[in-house]
């Protein structure tokens, strides 16, 4: 009887000093995550407020007229980097990182390159052609236009657009990529010649 419950006791002994190790780690990693989640959220809020403050979005729209928010994209890369190092150091502590880490890796690069894409596909058309609108000076603002069923008055000229006000007061925005693939219609302002002062 001595010897089985001393066999039991020894079992029992046996599984929690393979398990407490295991419950460890898996605390350990669980706090590495909450940890890096909280840090990584503190940093891109602070970063983002530091960045408005020095109101880096203002000063590139007045610039080169990028309409996206590059406050918002910096602090959040930011962000889910810190995220990206909890999760590796996470599963670091459970001894799991080369394989996983080659498989978070590898999806993190995909989704990178497919969302730079789409973020681009459209930027450097319309920024192109708005180099072409400024230098051969298509036309400016001021200037009456059609281009499809679209008419009206052109109030402004970026780098990514041109804006139109129509007869009924509305504003049209028109990515200027549109003027390389549609045909125009443009009609110059015209300027008030100074009537010559008659002699007394």
């Amino acid at each position: 009887m001595a010897d089985a419950v001393n066999d039991s006791i020894q079992a029992i002994t046996g599984v929690t000093g393979k398990v407490t190790p295991v419950v460890t780690k898996i605390v350990i990693a669980v706090l590495i995550l909450l940890i890096g989640l909280i840090i990584g959220k503190l940093i891109g809020n602070l970063l983002r407020r530091l960045l408005n403050e020095i109101q880096l979005d203002k000063q590139f729209r007045t610039t080169i007229g990028l309409k996206f928010s590059l406050e918002k994209t910096i602090s959040g890369f930011v962000m889910y980097f810190i995220y990206f190092i909890a999760i590796v150091m996470a599963l670091n502590s459970l001894g799991l990182t080369t394989a996983i880490l080659h498989m978070i890796s590898a999806a993190i690069i995909v989704i990178i390159v497919v969302s730079f894409i789409l973020a681009v596909k459209d930027f450097f058309p319309n920024f192109i052609a708005g180099i072409r609108i400024r230098n051969k000076k298509l036309f400016n603002a001021g200037d009456e236009i059609q281009i499809k069923e679209v008419r009206g008055k052109i109030s402004s000229i970026d780098f990514l657009e041109t804006r139109i006000i129509t007869k009924y007061n509305e504003e049209v925005i028109i990515p200027n990529s549109i003027f390389n693939r549609r045909q125009v219609v443009i009609r110059k302002k015209a300027f008030k010649s100074q009537k010559p002062k008659k002699k007394k």
